[in-house]
């Protein structure tokens, strides 16, 4: 037995709806190593449940199975929207929401992720999701996993929409190691990981952790 299938018997299991989209994802998508799979889904899914989130935010959709773990832990009246550029990819992930009742509580919305964050207001007015403070803050918790070139400029467009207090995660914050190695100094999205890493590291309106989840979760909070 490996530590890995070790770790994935002593953590509760997934949902047969979970299970159905691992099936699924390994069958028809090209790389489905991209998916978060069990034990990070279980951890998405517990980090929002202890947070009891009433928005939340999602960067980079794949096939919908990190946002319905985080949806589980959503208040009752909670909403999820989640952003994914691949339009490729909308009608399997519409499909993997109706297989769940969570999948009411989650707007998808197709489009480059930058784009759409840059002009949040217009292009999900028609969501009505209200604005949680009167400064505009509109979420509880944001979840980072797309572009790895781009985090750097997600981080900045979405500390704006993040309340006092709010959670960021970001996910392959490690890369599978790449970011300490240099074999890889000159690819980009190692370039890209390494910088958001720095720039979280050195914001003092930020707690942050990295933790060697999978391929690296960097859990951030909101402090100002």
């Amino acid at each position: 037995m490996t530590l890995s299938e070790y770790i994935e018997q002593h953590s509760s299991p997934e949902s047969a709806v979970l299970q159905q989209i691992t099936r699924s994802t390994h069958l028809e998508v090209i790389n489905p190593r991209m998916l978060s799979g069990h034990v990070q889904g279980r951890v998405l899914s517990m980090i929002s449940q202890m947070i009891r989130p009433k928005r939340i935010l999602e960067l980079g959709t794949f096939t919908g199975y990190s946002a319905l773990c985080l949806a589980e832990g959503l208040t009752e009246d909670g909403r999820l929207v989640t952003l994914e550029h691949n339009d490729e990819m909308e009608s399997s992930i519409r499909r993997n929401f109706a297989l769940s009742p969570l999948g009411e509580k989650i707007d998808l919305v197709i489009g480059d992720a930058k784009e759409i964050l840059e002009n949040f207001e217009l292009r999900i007015k028609d969501l009505e999701l209200g604005a949680v403070s009167d400064r505009g803050e509109q979420f509880d918790l944001v979840f980072i996993d797309a572009d790895k070139k781009e985090y750097c400029d997600y981080l900045d467009l979405v500390l704006p929409l993040v309340r006092e207090g709010g959670w960021i995660l970001a996910d392959n914050t490690l890369w599978d190691g790449h970011i300490v190695d240099s074999a890889y100094d000159k690819d980009k999205q190692t370039i890209g990981l390494r910088a958001f890493n720095d720039k979280v590291a050195q914001d003092e309106r930020l707690e942050k952790v990295i933790l060697p989840l999978r391929d690296g979760l960097t859990i951030i909070r909101k402090v100002h």
